[in-house]
């Protein structure tokens, strides 16, 4: 794995999943019946090597414009009529009900279903920036500078309204939790390029005050895949990853040889049961001592330069801030690990939006523009694709009391906006458009199944092929729905 290819088939789990149940080549074993054809023939099959099948895949499938991921993950809804999707002429609708034609009979949360869909205009200004004109919102200065160095994707479409079924089909493709996520698709398919750290790497903003939003393990879970795909959750604290310093008086000597022992007894039980999660079991464990050197050295910011928290910014030299984590983030990125999400709550701003919504932009605007800088800067941009975005967008109408300081926008899916950088993105252009009042897609609508599918491709890797069996059913990230790559912002 360690070569960065992964041989993939129609791989297969068992379907019955409780706790008590006897898996079918245990049985085989301790049954005592001597079908040991069969019995192989099973395990081949399950490899993706079962006469019949073909060659298994080898990925990446494709030529590969990148070769890891940053995800900037917003969550909550940022509100793209703030920040990115410019409708001067809704001042002159202000305070006027959005018209029947437009809503189209979008349904409404629980929030606003009982009011009266009056039009609240952006309360930012807005101004173009760099050679392509991109018009962005006052709030992000930081942004705004690096305008030519981003792909804003206007034209955003999901079919959830509520948080976490639209983050859950947001990050796994599906609104029900129980799927793989993407960065352990892109583990499970590329494997690799770092034996010493995760595959897949997990950061979680730590507010300056107590976030009123969760984020559920099933954002980043391996779901059906075997569990060493799953994300790794990086805390800000002493000990970034818990369980993983050994005790008080264990020299590493000793560690190493209760491994082994505890390795070749793993080892057995596997020959005899071919259960892959012992497989995973013991490359965890290896996985855990080899990170005992490599996490402290790399949550190790001293050897940071002045220059670098200046770039992100005063509030990188909190720990588990926004700001800090993207510097992380550019670390893992040096040492090649394959996805680095970060993710960043509170952006759910159903009132005070000129405060709210500014406070989430002062936390994440100069670092995120500051990442897209140290990258370039240091030749990692053009083979590292950033995303920012979050699970959906923000509504036309005013909630609660429209023209009120207290005034928010409630969730809105039918459009939204992210941007993406680096790893094979044309820069420099926005793509997809909405109607006037920023509500329905009016110009090259993109499906979340469609930026994973565009995803996968810049990571060498035809959405179509990369599959996994479980229960009787081939499962891809993109799902069985029609899926395209977005070509025209592929450079």
């Amino acid at each position: 794995m360690n070569n960065g290819r992964r041989m993939l088939g129609s791989e297969r789990t068992d379907a019955n999943t409780t706790p008590w149940a006897v898996h079918r080549r245990a049985f085989l074993c301790q049954a005592g019946v001597n079908l040991g054809g069969a019995a192989l023939s099973v395990l081949l099959a399950e490899r993706g090597q079962a006469a019949g099948q073909g060659e298994a895949i080898h990925f990446p499938n494709l030529p590969p414009r990148a070769k890891r991921v940053i995800f900037l993950t917003q969550s909550g809804g940022p509100s793209q009529l703030e920040l990115f999707d410019y409708k001067p002429q809704l001042y002159k609708l202000a305070g006027t009900e959005l018209p029947d034609s437009v809503r189209q009979g979008q349904r409404l949360t629980g929030m606003t279903k009982d009011q009266k869909q009056l039009i609240l205009p952006s309360i930012a200004k807005f101004s173009r920036h760099g050679y392509s004109g991109a018009t962005i919102g006052e709030w992000l200065p930081h942004i705004a500078k690096v305008a030519d160095e981003l792909c804003f994707v206007k034209s955003m479409v999901t079919d959830q309204i509520n948080h976490a079924p639209a983050m859950t089909k947001f990050l796994t493709g599906h609104q029900l939790p129980g799927r793989p996520s993407f960065g352990c698709w892109a583990s499970y398919g590329l494997g690799s390029m770092n034996r010493n750290l995760p595959d897949y790497v997990v950061l979680i903003s730590k507010m300056k005050r107590g976030s009123d939003q969760p984020l559920y393990d099933h954002y980043w879970g391996s779901g059906f895949l075997p569990s060493r795909h799953q994300g790794v959750k990086l805390r800000s604290s002493s000990e970034p990853v818990l369980y993983l310093n050994d005790p008080e008086g264990m020299p590493r000597s000793i560690r190493r040889s209760m491994l082994d022992g505890l390795s070749q007894l793993n080892q057995q039980r596997f020959e005899r049961s071919q259960d892959s999660e012992i497989e995973t079991r013991i490359e965890q464990y290896e996985m855990a001592f080899r990170m005992q050197t490599s996490i402290p050295e790399l949550a190790d910011l001293s050897d940071e330069p002045e220059s670098t928290f200046e770039l992100y910014g005063p509030d990188s030299r909190r720990p588990g801030s926004y700001a800090a984590n993207c510097i992380l983030a550019r670390r893992l990125a040096e040492r090649d690990v394959r996805f680095i999400q970060l993710f960043h709550p509170d952006w759910d701003h159903h009132s005070r939006l000129s405060s709210w919504c500014v406070s989430r932009c002062v936390d994440t605007d100069q670092a995120s523009a500051a990442l897209i800088v140290d990258l370039k800067q240091r030749g990692l941009l053009d083979d590292t694709l950033v995303i920012w975005g979050g699970e959906f967008g923000r509504g036309v109408a005013g909630q609660g009391q429209w023209d009120s300081p207290e005034a928010g926008r409630d969730h809105h899916p039918r459009c939204f906006t992210v941007w993406l950088s680096g790893g094979g993105i044309r820069s420099g252009m926005s793509y997809g458009a909405t109607d006037d009042f920023s509500y329905n897609v009016a110009e090259n609508p993109v499906q979340v199944r469609d930026l994973h599918a565009t995803a996968l491709h810049l990571l060498g890797v035809d959405h179509e092929l990369l599959s996994y069996r479980f229960q009787g059913l081939d499962f891809r990230l993109t799902g069985v729905e029609p899926s395209r790559v977005v070509r025209d912002i592929i450079a």
